[in-house]
């Protein structure tokens, strides 16, 4: 990965909110390279905080406050700009994540991103593909989580084929060996539950072929540590490691009677559901060896954050990729784009959508508000938003992904004053104020031709938008009336909008 010369020397920060723990790493990009300058861990067990509702305890939410507290104290000396944090598994999946984020945000001092399971296996690729050396041909990536396992293959630092599974080593430990007891039977139905999940890759994988096995993060690396410092290796896990370690389950009985050497007291409380996880894997995929990576979620986190801000957001390239697959007219996205940069240029400032997150979004916005004619006309723009919405789109939080689905949603006909109460962590406001600066550079845009484009003057103060046409009255008389019945639409979401011609 190449860098401008003005980018070395910034320093860049990752926190990953897992399930089992909370990772921050904060590093200099020096010359094309990441050099760590600090990190911390703090073990947390989000997953164990779920109740059979699927809501966070209140004790979980205090201790995993107190811990994003401790890592907000490093975050200070790193630009807020260069800051990333996500979310995975267990904030996917609880039904009170919002307003936990919403404290977890303000003890972390940065915006936290959940991320889709795909999203974060495309990251943890990212970070393990640049902690290791190049091969020729394709490499499998698996990184065993406390609530997910990330699956992935590919080939140098690009993702081929990517799945998130719904197993964990705090997850499958508390669901099968939850009263801390560990036997055969209960081993093997673990085993049983996590091949049945990776069937869902396996031809997939084996079709597709990979030269070599490399595993991520704390369950995998204390596995490896197992097998090496109990003298069952010389450094890869392999089939006759994951034996050793299954009897030697067995055989302790128990979690509390486990006692391997390179296993710290906390990582055997999760041991028994990640050998589970990682048999299973060995098993569906074939494999006779795996070597532990450094890399992990956190290091993708980075040098995607950094290619953000150096080299090139992914977001614009997975964007682009939609467009073409869907056959959108690249000439008119760019239109809408210019019309409604020259809104945000004039009244941005004045309504809260005039910095860089949104013009990002609006630029995403007008690029894809057209996706859905790949379908039909009429209901173009619900289409549109289902694509987006249901797409896997490289480089987007899930917040992101759903915020620019509603705004191709309500980029025509009927919009709702309450349209963005479903997207979490956003303004509304503002967001409702950028899709009506859109709806106007759509219908401003309508004639779809670069010639005589229309001079367009706004001016907004609260919810009152004046438009004012730098032409005589009868030259632009479809856009007067496309624009007197856009003021009708928007005034069902209180909005007053008035036209006036010179």
């Amino acid at each position: 990965m190449g860098v401008e010369h003005e980018a070395r020397d910034h320093r860049f920060a990752a926190v990953d909110l897992g399930s089992n723990s909370f990772h921050l790493l904060v590093a200099r990009w020096e010359g094309g390279h990441l050099a760590v300058i600090d990190r911390n861990k703090e073990m947390v067990r989000l997953a164990a905080g779920l109740d059979a509702d699927r809501n966070l305890s209140p004790e979980k939410q205090a201790e995993a406050i107190a811990a994003l507290q401790r890592l907000g104290d490093l975050l200070k000396s790193v630009p807020p700009e260069n800051r990333r944090a996500v979310g995975t598994n267990t904030l996917r999946a609880a039904r009170n994540s919002e307003a936990f984020l919403a404290r977890a945000t303000e003890a972390l001092g940065c915006p936290i991103d959940v991320i889709s399971g795909k999203e974060e296996a495309r990251l943890v690729y990212l970070g393990v593909s640049h902690s290791v050396q190049p091969v020729s041909g394709n490499q499998l990536v698996v990184d065993i989580g406390g609530g997910s396992t990330e699956c992935v293959i590919g080939r140098g630092f690009e993702p081929l084929s990517r799945h998130s599974l719904r197993m964990g080593c705090v997850t499958y430990s508390l669901g099968f060996f939850g009263g801390g007891t560990v036997k055969e039977d209960t081993l093997k139905a673990a085993i049983f539950a996590a091949s049945n999940e990776v069937s869902t890759l396996q031809h997939e994988f084996l079709d597709t072929g990979f030269e070599v096995a490399l595993g991520s993060s704390g369950t995998i690396g204390a596995i490896q540590a197992a097998g090496v410092e109990e003298g069952w290796s010389d450094g890869p896990i392999t089939p006759e490691v994951l034996a050793k370690l299954r009897k030697h389950l067995v055989k302790a009985g128990s979690i509390e009677r486990i006692r391997l050497k390179g296993v710290s007291e906390r990582r055997r409380e999760v041991l028994p559901g990640g050998v589970a996880i990682l048999s299973a894997i060995f098993e569906r995929l074939r494999l006779d060896r795996m070597t532990f990576a450094d890399g992990a979620l956190r290091d993708g986190v980075l040098y995607d954050l950094i290619g953000r801000t150096t080299v090139g957001d992914v977001r614009d390239a997975t964007v682009s990729s939609m467009q073409q697959r869907y056959g959108v007219s690249v000439d008119q996205a760019e239109r809408v784009w210019r019309r409604l940069e020259s809104f945000l240029d004039q009244v941005g400032d004045a309504w809260g959508v005039g910095d860089r997150h949104w013009r990002q979004l609006a630029r995403w916005a007008a690029a894809l508000h057209e996706v859905g004619l790949a379908i039909n006309y009429p209901g173009h723009h619900k289409h549109g938003a289902y694509l987006i919405e249901h797409s896997e789109l490289a480089g987007f939080s899930l917040a992101e992904q759903k915020l620019l689905s509603t705004l191709v949603l309500c980029h025509r006909r009927k919009l709702r004053p309450d349209a963005f109460a479903g997207v979490p962590g956003i303004n509304e406001k503002a967001a409702l104020r950028l899709t009506v600066l859109l709806r106007l550079a759509v219908v401003v845009e309508r004639h779809r031709g670069d010639d005589a484009e229309p001079g367009v003057e706004l001016a907004a103060d609260g919810r009152k938008v004046r438009v004012q046409l730098e032409a005589a009255g009868g030259e632009y008389s479809l856009l007067c009336a496309d624009l007197v019945a856009e003021a009708q639409r928007l005034e069902k979401a209180k909005f007053e909008l008035s036209v006036s011609t010179s």
